[in-house]
């Protein structure tokens, strides 16, 4: 794997698992899934079932939720990062990739002129041999035609 999408913590599979982390954070399972939880510790809570160990103002959940923005926002920042690295590297890459296309349209484009120059000339070339030809066989035509029939 190329060096820039490697994690600052040296390696790569840190960043990937980072990366899962923060994907989950954004799909509805989850926040369906912490909505379930946040409601049932609330009612346990609330309601009193067998024993209250975060009783109102639910101090403990509030710790939970910042025990996991502490973890959450870096976690997504070392992947949005590494996203930004990627993206950066397929632009560079596009750029080159179109830069040689753009080269390699200059260079046909140079090859067809000098082609087409080359064609030109034959074509110069070919009109000067047609002209001699007809002029050679006017020649010879009109030097057939000034003898005698008699004269072989």
């Amino acid at each position: 794997m190329p060096s820039h999408l490697h994690s600052a913590f040296g390696s790569d599979s840190f960043g990937r698992r980072a990366e899962s982390f923060a994907r989950f954070f954004g799909t509805p399972r989850f926040l369906l899934g912490q909505t379930v939880i946040v409601v049932l510790w609330i009612v346990v809570n609330a309601l009193g079932f067998a024993f209250k160990w975060d009783p109102y103002p639910f101090i403990l959940l509030n710790l939970m939720f910042s025990l996991q923005a502490a973890y959450a926002a870096p976690l997504i920042l070392l992947a949005q990062t590494r996203q930004a690295d990627r993206d950066k590297a397929m632009s560079e890459a596009d750029t080159a990739h179109r830069e040689s296309l753009a080269l390699a349209a200059l260079q046909r484009q140079e090859i067809a002129q000098r082609e087409t120059a080359q064609l030109r000339e034959l074509l110069d070339l070919n009109t000067r041999l047609t002209e001699e030809v007809q002029r050679l066989t006017a020649e010879i035509h009109s030097t057939v035609v000034r003898r005698p029939l008699g004269d072989s």
